[in-house]
């Protein structure tokens, strides 16, 4: 995002460093402090269409709002969708020869670029194979995830499943539900085995 320098608040101090090399002056480095909070991850821009606007990087901000709606991760791609579609066809996931879970209710999750993702219910779920772990990622689209290790024939299976306790607005319906790594697991769907 590059946002006026008008629009910061007089709560949000801007300080303007050294100039950054390749741009003849036409950046700077900065920092931007509010309360005891302070990051060096800014520039200003001097010149051109840039002229007065500020590049925030995005982990140096606490937060971020589309509006009034909380984002995650990193900015969403304005040409990028989530479509979630429930579907009776029968999904069922295994990895060694083991079934980790079977579902003729599961979610499919199509988000553009990206292969389809099968959200399942936890009841579908073979949870004697299930661990949780502590990793937790951040999707703009989706929310915060966490995730479950899997452990079958003495082989862990690091951060296989996640799920999302508390999607976004745009994706609620997988609330709850478990989705298995396609690439590292075996799945079928009808059947018909998926190719990784």
């Amino acid at each position: 995002y590059f946002v006026p320098v008008s629009s910061f608040t007089p709560h949000a101090k801007l300080s303007r460093g050294s100039a950054v090399d390749g741009t003849d002056g036409g950046a700077h480095l900065a920092s931007l402090t509010v309360g005891n909070r302070s990051s060096n991850r800014i520039l200003i821009f001097n010149t051109g269409k840039l002229k007065d606007l500020v590049k925030v990087d995005f982990r140096a901000v606490d937060q971020w709002f589309e509006e009034d709606m909380e984002i995650y991760g990193h900015p969403k791609d304005p040409y990028k969708r989530i479509d979630i579609l429930p579907s009776s066809r029968n999904v069922r996931v295994a990895i060694d020869g083991v079934t980790l879970a079977e579902s003729s209710s599961a979610l499919f999750l199509l988000e553009t670029t990206l292969r389809t993702r099968h959200y399942l219910p936890p009841t579908s779920v073979n949870w004697e194979y299930l661990t949780p772990s502590d990793t937790l990622t951040l999707c703009p689209y989706k929310g915060r995830a966490e995730y479950y290790n899997v452990s079958v024939g003495g082989k862990l299976y690091r951060d296989l499943v996640w799920y999302y306790r508390y999607p976004t607005a745009e994706s609620a319906p997988i609330a709850g539900h478990m989705c298995f790594y396609n690439e590292r697991v075996e799945v079928y769907v009808d059947g018909v085995k998926e190719t990784p």
